[in-house]
């Protein structure tokens, strides 16, 4: 094993940061001393971790300051168990205390976060010079101090942006930038893109089955029985993607030239000319996933469209025997904890199998407050309870599986040589 936890490999030279390369007919990333590397990461070990909702109350926090003398010896023991179990990445939103503690590390920048968006807007106006300018100020500010880190091994540029329907508004992003004030440089993105495929409005309503007079009425006035084309809609939101990973990848590459840019860690999925935009723009592709499965299509899909490798940044099962009420959070809710556990083991063996994916990072370290978090989550994700306590049956099984990771991804290679 190297110094970072990779496998030693004669055929991957040691560049002193985190790579990606494709090898034995799978993908890898590779460490900074060259060896291969499966990233087994743990979102979220923070001390604080959550706090109750409305409050500054952390139940974790209260429990293990009566553990430890400093929030420095909790980063070290909790990182040790963490290696322990076969773990060997700290995942995003992870206190900065464990970074340094010699396991490679991501992190979450949250670029959509940085600017104020209207009321009901579900993604930036990535076309206003105040986003560019927020990117910037995020980078040289997160990314930086890191630069010359090479324990990192990459950024999450957003979790779980809305790239299209989902659970928190059924508006396509073609919609919501028609929506925005006249004045607004997305609205007047999409009205120009319009223009340039009309070049009348008589053209775009035969096309729509719309009446307007002028495509200032575009998003404006209702025509009930109209019909946006879905190559519009899809067109457009490549235009939205590529603006968002150009300037993002920028932001980051102007301060940060060597660490990977490990996406935006989509939600289940992502739409087609999302994914044929970002392929030149990041390293690797992040995917959060709450199911009894791996998406295995999903997945496949993805690299065939992108050419990337792939990983998992969220998965998870909650355990009704906690104590917890489980009430709200994604993901399926078991019996037990060893259903927990089985239900691990069972997603990573599938997983691990795929030769696109390089790992997999498990949501979360610590147990959900029962009166619920910041949106109201009040769930079992924790390895650990809110005494920081490991729940045993999980850990071990954990540990067991995290450590026949390689076994099982070389097995695949060697059988398969499939991309």
């Amino acid at each position: 094993m190297s110094v970072y936890g990779g496998q030693q490999a004669a055929t991957s030279p040691a560049t002193g940061w985190f790579r990606t390369a494709r090898e034995d007919g799978r993908w890898w990333l590779v460490d900074p001393a060259g060896g291969r590397f499966l990233s087994i990461g743990v979102n979220h070990v923070s001390y604080t971790a959550d706090k109750i909702q409305g409050t500054d109350r952390s139940p974790y926090r209260e429990a293990v300051a009566q553990k430890y003398d400093s929030p420095q010896k909790w980063g070290e023991d909790a990182v040790k168990r963490l290696k322990a179990w076969g773990f060997n990445t700290i995942g995003a939103w992870s206190d900065p205390v464990t970074w340094r503690q010699q396991m490679p590390y991501t992190v979450i920048l949250d670029f959509a976060q940085q600017v104020k968006w209207q009321d009901g807007r579900q993604f930036p106006d990535v076309f206003d010079p105040v986003f560019e300018q927020a990117a910037k100020r995020v980078a040289y500010r997160a990314c930086r101090p890191l630069a010359d880190d090479p324990w990192l091994i990459g950024y999450f540029t957003d979790n779980e942006l809305h790239w299209g329907p989902d659970w928190r508004t059924s508006d396509s992003l073609f919609t919501e930038f028609l929506r925005l004030p006249d004045p607004s440089p997305g609205r007047r993105a999409v009205l120009d893109f319009l223009g340039q495929r009309y070049l009348t409005v008589d053209q775009l309503n035969e096309d729509w089955g719309a009446q307007y007079e002028s495509f200032a009425q575009i998003g404006r006035v209702p025509q009930v029985g109209a019909r946006i084309p879905q190559d519009d809609e899809d067109d457009f939101l490549r235009i939205v993607a590529d603006r968002y990973f150009t300037l993002t990848q920028e932001a980051i590459r102007a301060v940060d030239p060597d660490h990977l840019i490990l996406g935006c860690r989509f939600t289940d999925g992502a739409p087609k000319p999302v994914l044929q935009a970002m392929k030149d723009h990041v390293d690797v592709v992040s995917l959060n996933h709450y199911d009894v499965h791996p998406p295995k299509a999903a997945l496949r899909e993805i690299h065939r469209l992108t050419g990337r490798p792939v990983i998992i940044t969220q998965f998870s099962y909650r355990g009704r025997d906690s104590g917890l009420p489980n009430t709200k959070g994604a993901g399926v809710v078991v019996d037990t904890q060893q259903d927990r556990a089985e239900s691990f083991a069972r997603y990573v063996r599938e997983l691990i199998a795929l030769p696109m994916v390089v790992g997999y990072h498990w949501f979360e370290h610590a147990d959900e407050p029962a009166e619920g978090r910041f949106d109201g989550e009040d769930s079992n994700y924790g390895l650990v309870n809110l005494q920081d306590e490991p729940y045993p049956a999980l850990v071990e099984t954990m540990s067991r599986i995290n450590d026949s990771a390689y076994q099982l991804a070389g097995g695949s290679a060697r059988q398969s040589g499939a991309d």
